[in-house]
């Protein structure tokens, strides 16, 4: 299986030519009848070895994450971290290896996140435990910055942007707890919501940069986006209700239901399905909810799941057709940072 990062790593070195890689993509577009970049093609397996080499990698970092342990509590995160980095420098950068890079960046990221707080573990106790959480989110996109400037794996970017959005809602709540008291609790969805948003439009910044999705830029998008998605839904679909401990009512199911078509749109007009995978089980409970509310209980799930599947794969099928029906809808302006509808001719390589 090659990547983009492979064609274009091969056009660079001159073992390809441009035209003849252009010409490759535009044949396996017409194949798929899909236009490129509009399957959000990203690397997760290159074969049955990634998995083999995950499984072996991630028995030898338990291994030496416990050894480390018995020997003293930080050290097991040290231990970890340095494995993890010593295993990227052969499977990320040189075999480039998809599936343990990924298992591999989250290792060494996680490792120096947790370093501090274990050694607070050991040292103090009680709430002064605390004040060692509070580096663990900057450290953890240090961290995610000096592994992405070195393996350019595209979730370290996610990763860290994760850490810093935890480090910036825990310190907005504590500010907030200290102003409201004990109506902070409700605060929490509205924070999370925009640093969705903000977490969202960073996804977007990569997307710009490389709209015909053919660099590592459109990875780093991706998992940004599969980032962004539930901490946007998540603080919605709440206030419809669905978490109340007294249910959902009709309205905040249809209320759900109309959230995810205009999310659909938007899935549509940025070319991403992440969203719509991420709102899928709180539509799913919606429509069920909007099915037994019209007296349909036995057959609720069933005429459920029937729905939204045929629903999706419709979707799926036509995908290319309804954005090319929703594109000319927009602003000119934004449609020019937007993936284009069909290939465009393939620029000179750069680095990612």
């Amino acid at each position: 299986m090659y990547s983009e990062d492979d064609l274009n790593s091969a056009v660079a070195a001159g073992a390809l030519s441009r035209e003849a890689a252009q010409g490759l993509r535009d044949h396996v577009a017409h194949l798929r009848g899909m236009p490129r970049g509009s399957e959000e093609n990203f690397r997760l397996l290159n074969s049955f070895n990634d998995i083999f080499v995950t499984i072996a990698a991630v028995l030898l970092l338990v291994a030496v994450g416990s050894i480390g342990n018995a020997v003293y509590l930080p050290l097991a995160a040290v231990a970890v971290g340095a494995l993890s980095w010593a295993l990227s420098e052969y499977f990320a950068l040189k075999r480039r290896m998809a599936l343990p890079s990924i298992v591999l960046a989250i290792a060494f990221i996680g490792s120096c996140a947790l370093l501090l707080p274990l050694i607070g573990a050991e040292l103090v106790s009680g709430d002064n435990r605390d004040w060692f959480l509070i580096p663990a989110g900057p450290i953890a996109a240090i961290a995610a910055f000096a592994h992405w400037r070195r393996f350019r794996v595209p979730i370290t970017i996610a990763a860290g942007t994760a850490a810093l959005v935890g480090m910036a809602v825990a310190s907005l709540l504590s500010v907030i707890e200290v102003v409201l008291g004990p109506l902070a609790a409700t605060s929490v969805p509205p924070v999370v919501l925009v640093c969705g948003i903000c977490v969202f439009a960073f996804a977007m910044y990569w997307d710009a940069q490389d709209p015909a999705r053919l660099t590592r830029r459109s990875d780093v998008a991706f998992w940004l986006h599969l980032l962004a998605a539930p901490m946007i839904i998540h603080p919605l679909f709440s206030f419809y209700g669905v978490f109340s401990a007294t249910g959902m009512d009709t309205i905040g199911a249809a209320a759900i239901i109309a959230t995810y078509v205009v999310m659909g749109l938007v899935a549509l007009a940025i070319d991403r399905r992440a969203l719509l995978v991420s709102a899928l089980a709180y539509v799913l409970y919606a429509l069920g909810q909007l099915v037994e509310a019209f007296g349909a209980i036995e057959g609720g799930v069933s005429i459920t799941t029937l729905v939204i599947g045929s629903a999706l794969l419709m979707l799926s099928t036509f995908w290319a057709k309804l954005r090319a029906s929703l594109l000319p809808l927009l602003p000119a302006e934004l449609r020019e940072k937007l993936p284009p509808l069909h290939a465009e001719p393939l620029p000179a390589p750069v680095a990612a």
